[in-house]
């Protein structure tokens, strides 16, 4: 039976917004995005919907070819892999079926970003922050890797814990496998 992983990149595209989220964290990266493939290929999270208005955010698909991150191209990241089964990932795939077909209906959960630096949960229905989400999908997939609620998930706990194996920490678009996705593109 082949080894089956999902991708977990965090970021930092340099903004201004994620600038004052690092200022106050401390962390180097402030961004979760969940992927199926190491090309990234397929990522989704909750950001911008569109590259140049950060304030309307939802569930998005990130194409990193044309997408936020095709406008910040010194964006750093850390790319982690982590194992599941195959189940695991049928889960995950139903699940993301919901963003995906009610798209429109979620938002992005600035509330909770606040709550998250209160100590307090802030959860509202089809309302969530990256890391948020994709806590959210592995533990309804029954991945359960903290002891708190996915409201309460930073970007900064993933890099923290071990069940995640880490493949590549650098600029974005210095990643072997993005670099052979934009060669094919061009």
């Amino acid at each position: 039976m082949k080894q089956e992983y999902v991708y977990i990149m965090l970021s930092d595209t340099g903004t201004l917004f994620t600038n004052v989220i690092k200022t106050y964290t401390k962390a180097p990266y402030n961004h979760a995005s969940l992927s199926f493939d190491s090309e990234l290929k397929e990522m989704y999270s909750f950001g911008r919907k569109n590259p140049k208005n950060p304030l309307n955010g939802g569930f998005v698909k990130e194409d990193i070819l044309t997408g936020t991150y095709s406008r910040y191209p010194n964006t750093s990241c850390v790319i982690y892999r982590l194992k599941v089964t195959e189940r695991e990932i049928e889960k995950m795939k139903r699940i993301l079926e919901v963003f995906i077909k009610n798209n429109h209906k979620f938002l992005y959960n600035i509330l909770g970003v606040i709550g998250v630096s209160l100590r307090e949960p802030v959860e509202f229905s089809n309302s969530y922050f990256c890391s948020q989400f994709v806590a959210d999908i592995l533990y309804r997939s029954g991945i359960r890797l903290w002891d708190k609620l996915p409201a309460m998930v930073t970007p900064d706990d993933f890099r923290k814990n071990s069940s995640f194996e880490l493949i590549y920490e650098g600029k974005l678009f210095d990643y072997t496998p993005v670099k052979k996705v934009m060669t094919r593109s061009q």
